[in-house]
């Protein structure tokens, strides 16, 4: 059985330390990397690569494409195949989407899906449903990983949507810090990933890595898993 090490991280366009989130990133080593926010507007293509580059992975896929979600992964995850979905968008508010890759570690086939959800409830309860979808018609039987920033509290609905499907990595096997924001003062834990229950939780925190309440505004969570 494979182990992976999946970060989950919201970079925050990379408006606050560029160089401490790439050395975030690193001293994580994850063999796969969900990025929210990442860098969409002018040159993110080359900005995204270079991200990549310094952290010492490749891209997946997502970007711009998928509203700011990217995938990353080091040289020794295999990709399979990608795709990015747009969610349903409300006037006034930001465009959200989710970036999915079918991807395989020794042999062990999984999907990822990295999101980033809405800042208001009501939309976010429904990303979830469409989340759901989106990762149904990709994945078909093949076990999933969703990773993001949730942008509420285990205790609220949309959360609760996505732990009555999935395991809450953190819920059953915390390790490490618990809150993910703020990169300061960490009081709340809106950042999650979630396994598909084949998926064994080896242990999901904050890590206790150098420069991390420099890099963004959000602590990024490690998750290590054991793949079926």
């Amino acid at each position: 059985m494979p182990t992976l090490r999946l970060l989950s991280y919201n970079i925050r366009s990379l408006r606050d330390d560029e160089a401490a989130v790439a050395r975030v990133i690193r001293a994580a080593d994850p063999h796969v990397v969900c990025i929210q926010e990442a860098p969409r507007f002018l040159r993110w293509r080359s900005i995204c690569a270079a991200l990549a580059r310094r952290s010492g992975l490749v891209i997946v896929g997502g970007g711009r494409p998928a509203a700011g979600n990217l995938l990353m992964s080091t040289l020794g995850v295999e990709v399979h195949g990608v795709r990015d979905q747009l969610f349903t968008k409300d006037l006034r508010l930001h465009q959200r989407g989710t970036a999915l890759a079918l991807l395989s570690l020794r042999g062990s086939r999984f999907v990822v899906g990295g999101t980033h959800l809405d800042l208001e409830e009501a939309p976010r309860v429904r990303h979830v449903g469409e989340l759901h979808r989106a990762v149904d018609s990709f994945a078909g039987a093949v076990p999933s990983i969703l990773a993001g920033d949730i942008n509420e509290e285990p205790h609220a609905p949309a959360w609760r949507a996505l732990a009555e499907r999935y395991t809450d990595a953190y819920a059953v096997a915390a390790s490490g810090g618990e809150f993910t924001y703020s990169a300061v003062d960490p009081v709340r834990r809106i950042d999650g990933i979630f396994v598909d229950p084949s998926i064994e939780v080896v242990s999901c925190g904050v890590p206790d890595v150098p420069g991390i309440e420099r890099a963004s505004d959000h602590r990024p969570l490690l998750a290590v898993v054991r793949l079926p």
